[in-house]
C-alpha cells in the first residue's frame, strides 16, 4: 500500500516538547481507627533478618505513655525518642545515621517515623542517608539523591503537615532551610490511624491544621495550578472548613482532618506552596519558629495576596480563640532581617507559583521586611 503523506509520523523540530513531572506516590496506605495495631504484620513482611533492625523514631511526647508499648519491636529493634520542640536539622540527621551505623552491623530493615511533621521528616531523611554518602545538607534541593532510600514508614500523630504523603523532607541546614526533594523521599508505607491524634492541644491542633489550610490556599491560587492539584486542593479546603467551622464531633473531626492533611499534601505534589511558606522558612531558619505557627504568623498579614483565605483564617482563629504571639521580630537587627529575607527570597519556585515568573517586580527586600516587622 502506498503511503502518500508520512509527515504526520515525523517529529516537528519547531514544536517544543513538554515534559511532565513523573512524581512518586505512597504505594501503600492503611486508614482507620486502631489501624496502628496492624504495624507488626506490615513490618514482618519487610524484615530482612534478625540482625537488621527496624529503627522507630518516636516523638518524645509519648515517652512513658501507652503508645511505645504498642510498637511491635522484635530482636534488636530500637525505639529512639526525639524532641519535636525544634525543626529537624541536617546535623541531627547525620548524627542519627552515624549512630545507627556504629551500633548495628547491618543496614536496618527500615525506619519508622511516629509523630508529627518533624519526626516524619527525620525518618525520611535518615532513610535516604542510610544509602547515600556525605552529609544530608549536600542533598538539600531538587533531585540530588542518587541512591534509593531504605524502606521507611510514616505514622502521623497529628494532622495537617502533609509530610506523610510528600516527596520532600524539610531540614534546617548550615546555610538554609530547604527540603530534600526527591523521588526517594516518599514513604513506602503510611499508617493513618486517627486515634493517634487524640490528646493534641487545641493550639497545636489549630497551627498544624492551618498548615494544611494554607497549603490549599497557596496551591489553589498559584500559577502552577492544574486539574490534578485543584482536585486535591479543593477537597482538602472543604474538609478544613468542615473541621474548623462546622462544629463536628471529635471522632469525625479527627477522621476528616487526617484526610485533609493527605489531600493537602497531594495538592502540592503537582503544584507548589507560596508566600506564607516562603516567609515562614525565614522565621524558622533565624528564630527557630516551628512550621505551623510560622505559617500562621505570616499568613495573617497576607491579605494582598490571598484576601479570601486570610479572611477565612481569621474567622477560624476567632472561633477557636487562638491568640497568636506578638513581637516575634520586634528586636531584630538589620542583619537579622537581611538573613530572614535572604532565606525567604531563595525559595524561587514558591514565589513563581505565587506570583509568576516576574515575581521580583512585586517582591523586594523592603516588601518582605515590612511584613516581617508586623510579626
Amino acid at each position: 500500500m502506498e503511503v502518500k503523506n508520512t509527515s504526520i509520523l515525523k517529529n516537528d523540530p519547531t514544536k517544543k516538547k513538554v515534559e511532565y513531572k513523573n512524581f512518586p506516590m505512597v504505594p501503600r496506605v492503611v486508614f482507620g481507627n486502631g489501624s496502628f495495631d496492624q504495624l507488626g504484620t506490615i513490618l514482618m513482611a519487610k524484615r530482612k533478618n534478625s540482625e537488621a533492625p527496624f529503627i522507630f523514631l518516636v516523638d518524645d511526647v509519648f515517652e512513658g505513655k501507652e503508645l511505645p508499648y504498642r510498637i511491635p519491636t522484635m530482636f534488636n529493634d530500637r525505639i529512639v525518642f526525639i524532641s519535636a520542640d525544634e525543626e529537624p536539622k541536617t546535623n541531627q540527621v547525620d548524627a542519627l545515621v552515624q549512630k545507627i551505623r556504629d551500633d548495628f552491623s547491618e543496614i536496618p530493615s527500615g525506619i519508622v517515623g511516629i509523630g508529627g511533621g518533624t519526626i516524619m521528616d527525620l525518618a525520611k531523611a535518615v532513610s535516604i542517608m542510610m544509602n547515600n554518602e556525605g552529609s544530608s545538607y549536600e542533598y538539600q534541593g531538587w533531585d540530588l539523591v542518587k541512591k534509593p532510600s531504605i524502606y521507611h514508614v510514616g505514622i502521623p500523630t497529628i494532622s495537617g503537615t502533609g509530610a506523610e504523603v510528600s516527596r520532600t523532607t524539610v531540614l534546617l541546614g548550615p546555610e538554609r532551610k530547604l527540603g530534600i526533594n526527591s523521588d526517594y523521599t516518599t514513604f513506602d508505607q503510611v499508617v493513618l490511624d486517627p486515634d493517634l491524634t487524640k490528646g493534641v492541644s487545641k493550639e497545636q491542633w489549630f497551627y498544624t491544621g492551618m498548615d494544611c489550610f494554607i497549603h490549599c490556599v497557596e496551591s489553589l491560587n498559584g500559577t502552577y495550578l492544574n486539574a490534578f492539584s485543584q482536585s486535591y486542593g479543593e477537597k482538602a479546603y472543604e474538609l478544613c472548613k468542615e473541621v474548623f467551622l462546622d462544629g463536628l464531633g471529635e471522632t469525625e473531626s479527627r477522621d476528616k482532618l487526617m484526610m485533609a492533611s493527605w489531600h493537602g499534601g497531594m495538592s502540592i505534589a503537582y503544584s507548589q506552596v507560596g508566600v506564607a511558606h516562603a516567609m515562614s522558612y525565614g522565621l524558622s531558619y533565624l528564630l527557630g519558629v516551628k512550621h505551623g505557627i510560622g505559617n500562621c504568623l505570616v499568613f495573617q498579614y497576607l491579605e494582598e495576596f490571598y484576601p479570601e483565605g486570610v479572611a477565612l483564617f481569621k474567622i477560624m482563629q476567632e472561633k477557636h480563640q487562638i491568640e497568636l504571639p506578638k513581637g516575634i521580630c520586634a528586636n531584630l537587627s538589620e542583619e537579622e532581617f537581611e538573613t530572614m529575607i535572604s532565606v525567604a527570597m531563595g525559595m524561587e519556585p514558591l514565589w513563581e507559583n505565587a506570583l509568576g515568573k516576574e515575581w521580583r517586580k512585586t517582591i523586594t527586600p523592603a516588601k518582605l521586611k515590612s511584613i516581617y516587622e508586623k510579626i
